[in-house]
């Protein structure tokens, strides 16, 4: 594959995933959190694991290729929509920016356990094989999800603003038993602190849009930006970073996922370590904060690539200028041949060490 074809496979997964979450985002609030959640593992399991069963080389099976690619990115669409109004829902707004970070985080250990599955499979086996049990994987990961999630609770504020008042207070009985044994003290809130939920309405996307954009139009306007330039660029880099050490530095494809690796412990140290700081500090300062020091360290990053064959050229430059003064010190040490101690010093003194 050309690496334009190879970065078209990352663009038609977003795409994937923007499709999946405006179209399952809306179905969450229609068929509920845990549902979805399911389905669009199920999703991602299907196109995933059909990725692997990629047999040709010639434009029908890229094509093919592409699709399961973005049957998977409409999985994972999906899912970041159902989890984070989840974790909207039943998280308590002190602890919700760290949590929904750290939910949001974990991605990066998953990648972390990826990297080290493709280092093996690419390794240990041949590369027509390798590359499809790497695909395989995940299907068996979202397999042990799909067990998991059928003990998840329903949003009970869900259930309530669809007027399914009897499952709500069930699912509230189980939370607050789990509360109770993990506690020592139960407070009772008081009854002014209580909120009247009611069945919601059902807004299209264009009405959110026009809604958010005339009412708050600043913070729309701050956030489409933060998101725009923050998913295009990591992206970008992210998604064709191997095609940067294999083409520019002469990485082997197989030590690939070592560098992944790498990328993955950062990526997912930065939501253990700040994400309290965003409840604490604030998260105003904490976003800024945060894009400002990716900015400047993207910008010594182009820098330090730029200017690899500069310095290449540096230090040739060094090297050869004290090369040049070799032969004129070693002539000196030779001198009219009447003594070989000079020369016997020189040498020993340029032995490796």
């Amino acid at each position: 594959m050309t690496s334009t074809e190879i970065g078209l496979i990352a663009s038609v997964y977003l795409v994937g995933q923007i499709i999946g979450a405006l179209v399952f985002g809306r179905l969450s609030d229609q068929l509920g959190r845990r549902r979805l959640l399911v389905m669009t593992l199920l999703l991602y399991l299907l196109g995933t694991g059909a990725a692997a069963f990629t047999t040709g080389h010639h434009t029908g099976w890229l094509v093919y290729f592409y699709a399961t690619r973005l049957v998977a990115g409409m999985g994972i669409g999906g899912q970041y929509a159902a989890i984070n109004s989840a974790i909207d829902e039943m998280m308590p707004s002190k602890y919700r920016g760290r949590v929904d970070i750290w939910i949001n985080g974990s991605y990066w250990a998953g990648a972390i356990l990826g990297s080290f599955a493709s280092l093996v499979f690419l390794n240990a086996f041949a590369a027509n094989l390798g590359w499809r049990l790497a695909f395989l994987m995940g299907p068996v990961l979202a397999l042990v999800v799909l067990v998991v999630a059928r003990t998840l609770p329903e949003s009970p504020r869900w259930l309530l603003t669809h007027g399914r008042v009897q499952e709500a207070e069930e699912e509230l009985a189980k939370i607050e038993e789990v509360a109770r044994r993990s506690a020592s003290h139960w407070p009772r809130s008081p009854r002014d602190a209580a909120i009247t939920l009611v069945p919601e309405q059902r807004y299209g996307y264009l009405y959110f849009l026009r809604l958010v954009f005339r009412q708050y139009p600043k913070r729309a306007i701050l956030g489409a930006s933060l998101i725009i330039t923050q998913s295009f660029l990591y992206n970008a880099i992210f998604f064709t970073y191997a095609l940067v050490l294999t083409s520019f530095y002469g990485v082997s494809a197989t030590k690939v996922p070592l560098y992944g690796l790498a990328f993955s412990v950062g990526n997912l140290a930065g939501p253990l370590l700040l994400a309290p700081l965003f409840d604490s500090m604030g998260r105003k300062k904490m976003i800024s904060g945060t894009y400002l020091v990716s900015g400047v360290l993207l910008a010594v990053s182009a820098w330090l690539f730029e200017i690899r064959s500069e310095a290449i050229a540096v230090f040739f430059t060094i090297g050869t200028i004290f090369g040049a003064m070799g032969p004129a010190f070693y002539g000196a040490l030779i001198g009219n041949g009447s003594s070989r101690t000079g020369l016997f010093i020189g040498y020993w003194s340029g032995r490796p060490s």
